[in-house]
């Protein structure tokens, strides 16, 4: 098994052998290139981010700038938004579902090192799969942490770093991340805090 079977598979592996460079080379490229497009150059930024992903649903858009590490173990579902200062350390699997929403400098971390310092000297550094549901919605300056799972319509709030799973249908903030509460059909009625809607949201989806 080679570095980067080893890096596929979870296992410590050492990121400067194997092609793993040009790897990240190739994805910096891409992420430089991108970068520096006009705002207005709409096809271009979209063709440049699905030669980069591993897999890109309908209808998505990443604000400049974007930044990962190899951009082939990014899947995103439909109508992903991501606001700027967007970073996702994929040298595992991050799978994003459908309908989710990233605040500004939001990062996504896969990668880690051993906490021994005799361990982390050696050179060996590991990945974990993260997993982001559908319709969720993560705070500006938030962390994900590798192996988290955040579950179908989660919200995280902003400035939290998430070192847990968070559980489907929640609201859920802090340092480490905890849940605060359930959301709930209540919730449907109002769009700040006690603020009620004035218009008919329903009505316009149907």
């Amino acid at each position: 098994m080679n570095q980067k079977e080893r890096m596929l598979a979870g296992l410590p592996y050492k990121a400067w052998l194997d092609g793993l460079p040009e790897e990240r080379a190739r994805a910096q490229r891409a992420c430089w290139e991108f970068n520096r497009l006009p705002p207005d150059a709409r096809a271009e930024c979209t063709a440049i981010l699905r030669g980069l992903l591993g897999k890109a649903g309908e209808n998505f858009h990443i604000e400049a700038p974007f930044h990962c590490d190899l951009g082939y173990n990014i899947e995103i579902g439909d109508w992903f938004y991501a606001n700027y200062n967007c970073v996702i350390l994929d040298v595992a699997k991050v799978t994003i579902g459908e309908n989710v929403q990233f605040a500004p400098n939001v990062a996504i971390y896969t990668a880690g090192h051993p906490i021994h310092p005799g361990a982390r000297n050696s050179g060996y550094e590991y990945g974990i799969p993260i997993a982001i549901g559908s319709n969720v919605w993560i705070g500006g300056n938030t962390v994900v942490l590798p192996g988290v799972t955040v579950g179908d319509n989660a919200v995280i709030g902003a400035g939290s770093v998430v070192t847990r799973d968070i559980p489907a249908n929640t609201v859920a903030a802090g340092n480490p991340c905890r849940v605060l509460r359930a959301i709930t059909e209540e919730d449907a009625a109002y769009y700040f805090k006690r603020r009620r809607f004035d218009v008919d949201w329903r009505a316009e989806l149907a």
